[in-house]
């Protein structure tokens, strides 16, 4: 009768036994698909992560713009006029030159001039001396201008206000990472009305 319940029992810790290692098993290979799994997912992140950061290196940090080359609003300490008998004026002030450099390099430029014109007629000069505008900043220029009409034909009608055009150009080279280089050429087209009775801007724009 022992004999019996003892072989009745040994069959049981034997499916006991196979149970357990099943159970091990499964464990081992959820284990091992988890495992498998983040690395999956952290492979496809950095992929992702690459992706992102080559389209923001080449639409945003290589995307070479020209600098903005403008002439900013100025008061006028000196200005004559005479629109009677022999119409002219002369003028003379500081104008405030403006390079915006908005890419992520410098902009170094060669020297240049900025032409003030009246009518059809160049009536004065700046000189801009090279230089360099730091990547995402304005390089600011203060130059010395004296304007005149002697240039001007003698039938010239000169009124209570003066349109001027600020015109010049800029050529220099944005650097990038310290070796990508492009030449860029910022011009400069400003329209300024002038109130010779005020002897101030009434008016600055710039395209």
């Amino acid at each position: 009768m022992a004999d019996k319940n003892q072989n009745q029992y040994h069959p049981a810790e034997v499916n006991g036994y196979h149970r357990s290692d099943q159970e091990s098993l499964e464990e081992i290979e959820e284990a091992r698909r988890k495992k498998k799994m983040k690395w999956t997912i952290g492979i496809i992140a950095f992929i992702i992560f690459q992706v992102v950061q080559g389209l923001f290196f080449v639409l945003v940090i290589m995307k070479f713009k020209s600098p903005k080359f403008r002439v900013a609003d100025f008061t006028i300490p000196t200005l004559t006029t005479e629109a009677q008998t022999s119409p002219s004026f002369n003028m003379s002030f500081v104008a405030p030159i403006r390079v915006k450099n908005t890419n992520w390099g410098p902009f170094k430029y060669d020297a240049s001039t900025v032409n003030f014109i009246y009518g059809d007629v160049q009536v004065g000069q700046a000189t801009i001396p090279k230089g360099k505008a730091n990547f995402k900043s304005t390089k600011k220029i203060d130059v010395p201008v004296t304007l005149n009409s002697g240039a001007l034909p003698t039938s010239s009608n000169l009124g209570s206000e003066l349109t001027l055009k600020s015109q010049g150009e800029l050529k220099g080279k944005v650097t990038v990472m310290f070796m990508f280089k492009k030449t860029k050429i910022s011009k400069m087209n400003c329209t300024i009305e002038i109130s010779t009775s005020a002897k101030e801007v009434k008016s600055l724009h710039c395209s």
